[in-house]
This record gives C-alpha cells, structure tokens and sequence, in this order.
C-alpha cells in the first residue's frame, strides 16, 4: 500500500483484555496527536474484557478498530495494522503505556533530522518513576546471554562487558545508538519497514522486536535510543511476566531468534546456554514457590522448636538436674522437633496458614497438637 504525504504517524496499538489501561493509553495519543497529522489503529485480539465496546464507545471514528475472532499473537495483529497504516512513521504501542503530550512531536522531529534511523526507542519508566532498562538494549549473543541470564549483568551494571544487555553503563538521560529496540514503544519509518520486512509471525509473542531491530541494522539502517522524552509502561500488565510460562515461551522465542540469525558454535552455544537458563529460571520460580508456601511454617517451626528448647534448657538447669546431668541427646534432636513438626502439621490441617487469617484454627490446632503429644 502507498503511503499518503499526508498522514506522518500511524499508531498501532494490539489490545488482549487491558481494557482500562487501553482506554488510558488512548486518551494520552491523542493529546500527543495534537498538532500532527496520524491515525489511531487498534488490534483487539479476541478479547473478553468488554474492550470492544469501550473502544466503539468512547473513541468511535477516532480510531480504526480491527476484530479479531482469535488470539494470532502479538506479530500477526501488528502486521495487520502495519498493512493498512498510512503514515511516513510507524509506531507500534503497548496498551499499558502512557505517553507525554510532546512524545510524538518530539520524536517525528528526531527521525526527520536523521534519516539514516530505521528506528526509534524512548525513556520508559514504571509506574512508580523507576527507568526500565530494557529501553535500550544490545544484540543478544551467546557470552551478553549469559551475562544476563546468571546475573552478572544486574552485579556489574557499569561494566561494558557485564552491562551489555541492557547497555547500563551508557546514560539514560542522553541520547545513543543502540542496536535492540523494545516492542512496548517501537517507532519506525515505514519506507524502511517496507524494506526489510514487517514482523516475523514465527515470533507468537517475544522476541519479534529484537528480530526486526537486528533486520533494520541488517539493512543499513540505524536504531536509536531517544532521551528527550519519556512514557510510562506498567510493565507486565498486558503480559503476565512472573509465571513459568512467561520464561518459557520468551526464551522459546530467542531460540527461534538464533536458528534464524546465528550459524554453527554460536547457534549451538546460544541454545544450549538458553536451555539452561529455562531450567535455572524453573528451578529459582519453584524454589520461591515453595517458600512462599512454606515460610510461614517453617518461621513457626523453628518459633516452636526454639521455645522448647529455652524451657527444655531451664528445666534441665534448675529443676531436674540441679546436681548434674543432662536430658539424652535423642531428646534434642528427635522428640523436640518432632514436637513441633505435630504442631505446625495441625496448624497447617486446621487451615491457619489460608488467608484470610482466623482465629479459630491458631485456638484449635494448638490444643489438638497438645492432646496427639500427650497421647
């Protein structure tokens, strides 16, 4: 499709059940719209939230809504509003985000200056300020891989050889070259994008923006990180980032990634070391799973275990062996923590560690464990 000299920004905006956050963004795009020539696309991916009719509702003819009957993913809804976008620049937005009033004018005036950038990346900061540092990024290579995987990248942010990931020896506040652009606000020029490909619909979801970023580069293009203005992205609210599933499909996605770009050691290498990391990062989730669980427990056991022990040393001392003399080792070692072990089990059955918390079970289950020691 042509690109009409009149329209300078296509946003487009893929939308999975955030309709709140969606209407936010909307509002904050079109106050950045002001003064441009755009258009507002949105990619509702079949979602059940009630998103739909806000959208008809409240923007009706301001934007243009795409339904989708299913979920194709993130890549595949993109390029369907890549294909019928208009304008000179491209802009690939996520719902949870908000951007400033001068986001757009800013940007446009940045890219005309530099028409050897294929894209664009901005300042993202969280809800509560905080810079997110996957504003800018580097290529993602077997060694910076691992660096980030295994945490020295988040030990030695200043190092260039540590740090390379999310480029955090460079300053945030200034402007820079980078090579990996983040798909949460992707600005582009459509000429290049016509050029070296829309988004690889290999990618479900992940991994599609450092594809096409590495294709921009690929192509002669430049990507640039933009200082001069910033957006909030409520990180993971249109994806849910804490969950096993989330480590898996995203370092499914850079699998995919190293098949298509790298050749021989270095594909090999990169899988490999990714498929370590997918069982590092089960192995970590699992393990806090389970202390999640188990804190409470386990605080109480050793709670219980330590009381015993104070009554069980004072009455050794000053009751039963005054002249000498010590309960047996076995006593230590096995009856008491077994005491106490009966005790956070009947806890544990009478429902106490359940929120929300109540009193009955901290009564019962005490008297219950008392009566089973007795016994």
């Amino acid at each position: 499709m042509s690109i009409s000299p009149a329209i300078d920004l296509s946003v487009i905006i893929v939308n999975y059940n955030v309709k709140h956050f969606l209407e936010q963004c909307l509002l904050s795009v079109q106050k950045a719209m002001h003064g441009l020539r755009g258009e507002i696309i949105v990619v509702d991916n079949n979602s059940v939230d009630g998103s739909q009719q806000m959208l008809r509702e409240k923007f009706g003819a301001g934007i243009h809504l795409i339904e989708n009957a299913d979920n194709p993913g993130f890549s595949k809804a993109n390029n369907q509003g890549i294909r019928i976008a208009q304008g000179r620049y491209v802009l690939l937005l996520n719902p949870d985000t908000i951007v400033e009033e001068t986001t757009f004018s800013k940007c446009l005036a940045f890219m005309d200056a530099h028409p050897e950038a294929g894209g664009l990346g901005v300042r993202m900061i969280d809800g509560q300020g905080r810079f997110l540092p996957e504003s800018k990024r580097a290529l993602p290579p077997p060694r910076v891989s691992f660096y980030k995987i295994f945490g020295l990248a988040t030990l030695f942010p200043r190092s260039r050889r540590f740090g390379k990931y999310h480029l955090s020896y460079l300053d945030p506040q200034e402007t820079h070259e980078i090579e990996i652009l983040s798909g949460a606000f992707m600005w582009m020029r459509k000429s290049a994008l016509d050029e070296v490909g829309y988004l690889d619909e290999a990618f479900f979801m992940y991994g599609e923006d450092i594809d096409l970023s590495y294709r921009f580069l690929l192509g002669g293009y430049k990507n640039y990180y933009f200082a001069d203005t910033q957006i909030i992205h409520y990180k993971g609210e249109s994806t849910k980032k804490g969950s096993l599933n989330y480590v898996r499909v995203f370092y499914q996605a850079m699998i995919i990634f190293a098949e298509k770009h790298f050749g021989g050691n270095q594909q090999r290498l990169f899988i490999a070391s990714i498929r370590l990391a997918v069982y590092f990062r089960a192995l970590i989730a699992i393990a806090i799973r389970l202390l999640r669980q188990l804190g409470f427990p386990l605080i109480e056991f050793v709670l219980i275990y330590a009381i015993t022990f104070g009554i069980k040393t004072y009455w050794e001392h000053y009751v039963k062996y005054i002249e000498g003399g010590h309960y047996p080792l076995q006593f230590t070692l096995i009856y008491m923590p077994a005491y106490a072990l009966i005790f956070v089990a009947f806890l544990w059955l009478a429902g106490a560690y359940k929120k929300p918390y109540r009193l009955r079970p901290l009564i019962l289950a005490p008297f219950w464990g008392f009566l089973s020691i007795a016994t």
